[in-house]
């Protein structure tokens, strides 16, 4: 049977490994979430210009969708600063870059693997705020990520595609798409 450890012993423990390679730190998380933030930025960018140049009566109902998950997107931007504050960092105030396209499928193919790694980086999130013991910040996390399965599903759907499976990465199994 194991010893069991002092509070000292297990203090001096090395912390879990993250999903990225290394043990988690409050410092860590934070750069990680300013990456989510400015991923959540270029995602209100790109969804307030495609919802409006997107024309052609097949793309209607998906352009009102955009205009939506824009303000969502602004939504998870607030909630992202507010954590990072939280973790004694300033947010980041510029966005990834924005792709565009003059062709309506382009774009919603660019949104759609933005949604993609947003996705997976969530997924990583939610763990490594657990790690921490941050347990309200992953509950935070993971309303969000209910809302980021939803463009995703949108999306895939407006293309006609099945939705993608982001566990297998960026070339995995696709899931059944929404009828």
């Amino acid at each position: 049977m194991a010893k069991p450890k002092s509070a000292a012993a297990a203090a001096a423990a090395p912390a879990p490994a993250a999903a990225s390679g290394g043990p988690i730190t409050r410092d860590r998380l934070a750069e990680l979430l300013n990456e989510d933030l400015a991923r959540e930025y270029q995602a209100i960018i790109a969804y307030v210009v495609y919802s409006q140049v997107l024309n052609g009566a097949e793309y209607m109902d998906i352009a009102d969708q955009l205009e939506i998950h824009a303000k969502q997107e602004l939504d998870h931007a607030l909630i992202l600063s507010r954590q990072i504050d939280y973790l004694g960092k300033m947010p980041v105030v510029t966005p990834k870059p924005v792709r565009t396209s003059k062709k309506p499928r382009d774009m919603l193919r660019f949104d759609l693997d933005n949604e993609n790694e947003t996705i997976r980086n969530y997924r990583d999130r939610i763990r490594q705020c657990e790690e921490l013991g941050e347990y309200a910040m992953a509950e935070q996390i993971r309303q969000i990520l209910i809302q980021e399965q939803d463009h995703q599903i949108d999306l895939a759907t407006a293309l006609g595609i099945d939705v993608p499976n982001v566990n297998s990465g960026p070339k995995g199994q696709r899931l059944a798409k929404r009828r």
